[in-house]
């Protein structure tokens, strides 16, 4: 290389792109709902093995347990249904956005997360469907960064035909700089 066409200008803060300003695609709204249904079913399934655990007949339960299982149960009720309520506000945080060089997702409620990823950086993109997701016709898609073994991030609920432009997109433009 030559000393000629080497630079390195100074850049002020001012003048860099601001990550924040970048209109974020939100998740699928099906995704938040199915997101939803799996919570209070988990929630539904731990208060009703406490309330079999308190009516069943076959051994006696000692009387402590036997004097609080009923607060216990309302306890887990109310947590079910306040950790339900903020997996919602969550999913509903989220979101990704593609622009012509870098692929970034978004999420938190209390603690707001910005993840951006250039594209030339991104080695492989995996799309995976769980069974609640193909009855849903959902994806979740994985971007991996070159170099490293975890993904960077996973973007959940995202509806197939999405998933699959957003994968095809960012394995095609992959060699976006080395054009440039």
């Amino acid at each position: 290389m030559s000393a000629d066409k080497f630079s390195n200008q100074s850049i002020t803060p001012d003048d860099l792109a601001k990550v924040n300003s970048q209109q974020f695609t939100p998740i699928s709204h099906v995704y938040v709902k199915v997101n939803l249904m799996c919570r209070l079913v988990f929630w539904l399934i731990i208060v009703s093995l406490l309330l079999i655990l308190y009516w069943q007949p076959w051994f006696t339960l000692p009387k402590t347990i036997e004097l609080y299982l009923p607060q216990i149960q309302l306890a887990v009720g109310i947590l079910g249904l306040l950790s339900s309520a903020y997996g919602v506000i969550a999913d509903k945080q989220k979101g990704y956005a593609v622009r012509e060089h870098d692929f970034s997702y978004c999420s938190g409620v209390i603690f707001r997360s910005v993840i951006s990823q250039p594209i030339l950086r991104i080695q492989h993109v995996e799309l995976k469907h769980g069974p609640i997701d193909r009855h849903f016709e959902l994806a979740n898609l994985e971007v991996f960064s070159a170099g490293g073994a975890m993904h960077t991030f996973a973007i959940a609920g995202l509806p197939n035909e999405t998933a699959r432009k957003l994968r095809s997109y960012v394995l095609t433009h992959s060699d976006i700089a080395e054009n440039d």
